[in-house]
């Protein structure tokens, strides 16, 4: 009871935050527990269950290679989730640090990781992680993260940066530095526990960014070929022109599901923003 007390709590606080959880947990957790047995029945083809239709045995059909499209967004939504967790943490985390040295030190330092942010993000993102994921041969899962990763530290950077600007005037801040406090200690024990809110909402964020751009590589053909993905899924269906076969089960629930994924993100960013900004809730 007192679980359920609590968690009645927080979703008075925060009401979007347990149903986005809610609907990730829906979405990636059947992938990610049982996705041994799910990638050994893909292994199982049969030439008798080649583009089937919805049926009893087979929900949402199989495709050309006879694959069972549930199994495939079964995997593919743990899967692309997974990249998207592995780019937002290295995302964030090389954004946190090399945005708080920036704004709490100033100076050349921060003259020169300003301009590196500036200059790459006039790059298009997108253009740049092409060209690396073409000259890489098997990508991982975690290698794909590792490509997605290479612009999602720039944003964050950027709005650490300025939150740190405000955040040194503050009375707290002057006080720690008037009584000969270590730089290390205003940062970890005076600035972050403020910073919180803010990083869980920017790190959410960042996420959805990286799935985002993950997807598009995979629509192109160069998704992970270790696992199958939702971006995979889609650019198969359009390899085998699944559209103009008619064969909307192979095309139509990837996007769906990709469609909830970034709905649920959405509500748990929403709830993020709202704790970080209480001025948010008010409105």
């Amino acid at each position: 009871m007192t679980i359920l007390k609590k968690l009645y709590q927080l979703h008075r606080r925060m009401p979007t935050l347990l149903p986005g959880i809610l609907l990730i947990l829906i979405i990636a957790l059947p992938g990610s527990l049982f996705k041994p047995a799910l990638d050994m029945d893909l292994t199982m083809l049969d030439g008798s269950r080649i583009n089937l239709a919805p049926c009893e045995e087979y929900p949402l059909g199989t495709q050309s290679e006879g694959k069972d499209i549930l199994t495939l967004l079964l995997i593919g939504s743990w899967v692309t989730l997974k990249i998207g967790l592995i780019a937002g943490f290295i995302g964030i985390g090389l954004g946190t640090a090399l945005g708080l040295i920036a704004g709490f030190f100033g100076g050349k330092v921060d003259t020169v990781i300003s301009t590196v942010v500036d200059i790459g993000m006039t790059i298009p993102p997108l253009a740049i992680m092409i060209l690396i994921a073409a000259s890489v041969q098997n990508i991982s899962i975690a290698g794909m993260g590792v490509i997605v990763s290479v612009t999602a530290w720039m944003q964050p950077t950027r709005i650490i940066r300025s939150q740190m600007l405000s955040l040194k005037e503050r009375n707290y801040v002057q006080l720690a530095r008037i009584s000969n406090v270590s730089n290390l200690e205003i940062i970890f024990r005076e600035i972050m526990p403020n910073l919180l809110p803010f990083l869980a909402s920017t790190f959410v964020n960042a996420v959805s960014t990286a799935i985002l751009s993950s997807i598009g590589l995979e629509v192109l053909g160069l998704g992970p070929s270790s696992s199958m993905s939702l971006g995979s899924t889609i650019y198969f269906s359009t390899y085998y022109s699944a559209m103009w076969r008619g064969m909307w089960w192979w095309w139509l629930p990837p996007i769906v599901v990709i469609v909830l994924i970034f709905v649920a993100l959405f509500l748990i960013s929403l709830a993020l923003d709202e704790l970080g900004n209480p001025k948010l809730k008010r409105m």
